[in-house]
């Protein structure tokens, strides 16, 4: 399970193609934190992630994490949490840092590259105050990574933007900037499938030569999901009856991309609503529609169960004044063209590795067969394989 608390949907940022803050959102309060861990005591009973989004996460201030980490770890210990939290580091401190470095929390942070091109979309100052909230973190020997947003201006200076983080040893992932259901602020920044697709592309083909100084945690998810024939992020799983987002107010809804839109509101903690209350509201249905949908759709493609038609919030539209289900994520495209080829090189690696293996058997019936570093094609000039990505811990 996957319980995404929204502390706020203030954010101090004003980034260019940012549709889910609002500058007056209030900051959740004590009793709504608490409300949250008495609705979990009774709801279910696995392992869970909790993860801290916005908005702007750190508005919230140390007293609410100390208090809200503290409850979880004591009192919702069988759920056997772990934590998250995406932040633009604005507000890290030593004494938030050493907060978060007791549990653990690993940080997902935004920087869309270089300080000049970075600070156009995200605006003036951006890239200081987030490397210095990075630096402060790193104190504290915090794992951070970086989202980077490609923009149809950004994704223009894609070599530029991936030689800053991997000189800078930074970790990455890419985020399309996308249209909204929820604004109209980011539609002329949005790329267009086939643009995302090659984009991937070249990450993918770059990636293979550097993935031992660095993550691209979308190559790795994908490769991954490749292999193991499941998809292993959001994105690419059938997340709509195991997420679950609480807003400011303490307000349910089935992910962090639809808070502040009553349409979605599933719930309140205060309630203590039960998973099948929740699994029967309007908004779950039409998620579970969205899933029939795809089993309908995608059933001949190939990659159908590691992709599972992408995000359902990138699928919805609204049809005569109502969401309505009537494609699978515009992505579709771009995650074809990227898994196609990930495909390929694997079954190339698996080739190989066959065709050695009979080269052995027929010399010698005592052998080892190693599908990792060693083993690539000998005109290989990719210090990495796909496979090798796939089988990273």
């Amino acid at each position: 399970m996957h319980v995404m608390i929204i502390p706020t949907m203030g954010c101090p940022a004003n980034c260019s193609y940012c549709w889910s803050s609002e500058e007056t959102s209030h900051i959740m309060t004590q009793k709504t934190t608490d409300d949250i861990i008495e609705w979990l005591k009774d709801f279910q009973k696995e392992p869970t992630t909790f993860t801290f989004h916005g908005g702007e996460p750190l508005l919230a201030g140390y007293e609410f994490y100390k208090h809200i980490l503290g409850r979880i770890d004591k009192e919702l210990d069988f759920l056997y949490p772990a934590y998250a939290i995406q932040t633009n580091l604005w507000k890290m401190d030593d004494e938030i840092a050493e907060l978060f470095k007791q549990y653990e929390i690993p940080i997902g942070s935004s920087l869309d590259g270089p300080r000049e091109l970075n600070d156009i979309q995200r605006g003036i100052n951006y890239y200081d105050n987030t490397m210095k909230g990075y630096q402060i973190a790193r104190k504290h020997d915090l794992n951070v990574s970086f989202i980077s947003t490609f923009t149809k201006n950004s994704i223009k200076q894609k070599e530029e933007i991936f030689e800053f983080f991997k000189q800078k040893g930074l970790n990455m992932k890419i985020h399309p900037a996308l249209s909204s259901i929820k604004s109209h602020k980011s539609d002329n920044f949005a790329i267009d499938p086939e643009e995302y697709g090659n984009l991937m592309l070249y990450l993918l083909d770059e990636y293979l030569d550097v993935a031992d100084i660095m993550e691209l945690k979308n190559i790795d998810h994908l490769c991954k999901g490749v292999l193991r024939k499941k998809g292993c992020v959001c994105t690419y799983v059938d997340c709509m009856d195991s997420t679950f987002a609480i807003g400011p107010d303490g307000s349910i809804y089935p992910c962090y991309r639809f808070v502040d839109m009553p349409e979605f509101k599933i719930g309140d903690v205060a309630d203590k609503p039960s998973y099948e209350e929740l699994m029967n509201t309007k908004a779950e249905l039409l998620l579970k529609e969205y899933k029939e949908y795809v089993d309908e759709n995608c059933s001949d493609c190939k990659h159908i169960d590691y992709c599972r038609g992408g995000c359902p919030y990138n699928a919805l539209v609204y049809g005569d004044g109502n969401m309505e289900v009537s494609c699978v994520d515009p992505h579709c495209e771009a995650y074809k063209m990227i898994f196609d080829k990930i495909d390929e090189l694997m079954n190339q690696k698996l080739d190989f590795a066959f065709d050695e293996l009979n080269d052995v058997i027929e010399k010698d019936f005592n052998f080892t067969l190693n599908v990792g570093f060693e083993n690539k094609p000998e005109d290989s000039k990719k210090k990495f394989t796909v496979m090798d990505i796939a089988l990273k811990p």
